[in-house]
């Protein structure tokens, strides 16, 4: 008599997964889940589909959270583990930031992400079990001058997600709420932040510009941590653990 063992591997959803944090963490457990790695454009998608054509357990998709046809193709997905990471950033002062860069800024990390999170939480409930691993940032905590608008998405996040937790809790549902909240690493992200603000004309603070750049070739050559591993590995428990702790920093 013949045993068949079926091991049947929990799916994971990472969103923004081209690279960086998500893409060092799917490093780490593509042996062990089906991953679904999503990416926000159709060049990403031909990256990615190349980078993990050898793995039967991955599957490739483009996922613009903010484009509704895009979001129609996960309300079909039953996911266990949503790893939510999509973020953009518009740098710059509050005082005089393009007002349609700050709603842009919002409606892709906080609007269109705790809108994929409705969707993948509506199946989770009706099974009541499952893990939403959100990503936010010490940003959110501790602002950073002149990247007021990431900062501000990140501690909206945080209150988010400790509302959702305290929301689950109430009607005794079984889903685990995780947020991760990294310092600096270097993904290329924060270049991306800190060089898009740059208006050398007209700025306020035109004057006060190469002081500014200097600070923050501080904080890039010196802070920013050049090692993912401290942060992944983190990221890596709050995917295994049955019960994770609510907040990884």
């Amino acid at each position: 008599l013949k045993i068949i063992m079926v091991i049947i591997l929990k799916k994971v959803l990472f969103t923004g997964a081209r690279s960086g944090l998500a893409s060092a963490t799917i490093e780490m457990i593509k042996d062990r889940y089906f991953i679904y790695v999503t990416v926000h454009t159709l060049k990403e998608l031909k990256i990615v589909k190349e980078k993990y054509k050898k793995y039967n357990n991955i599957r490739c998709m483009k996922l613009d959270i903010t484009n509704d046809e895009d979001l129609s193709k996960i309300s079909d997905l039953d996911i266990d583990i949503l790893v939510s990471n999509s973020a953009t950033c518009y740098g710059g002062s509050i005082s005089e930031i393009d007002i349609n860069k700050l709603r842009n800024n919002f409606e892709v990390n906080v609007f269109s992400n705790f809108r994929l999170i409705q969707i993948i939480l509506k199946k989770m409930l009706k099974k009541n079990q499952g893990k939403i691993i959100i990503m936010s940032s010490l940003a959110g905590i501790m602002p950073i001058s002149f990247l007021d608008s990431y900062s501000a998405t990140k501690a909206s996040i945080i209150k988010l997600t400790v509302s959702l937790k305290k929301e689950l809790k109430l009607i005794k549902s079984d889903i685990k709420i995780c947020m991760i909240e990294p310092g600096f690493y270097k993904t290329g992200f924060n270049q991306f932040m800190f060089l898009n603000k740059y208006d050398q004309n007209n700025s306020y603070f035109k004057d006060e510009l190469n002081i500014i750049k200097l600070k923050e070739n501080i904080i890039i050559n010196f802070i920013e941590k050049r090692d993912l591993n401290s942060i992944t590995k983190k990221i890596v428990k709050a995917i295994d653990l049955e019960n994770p702790k609510f907040i990884y920093r």
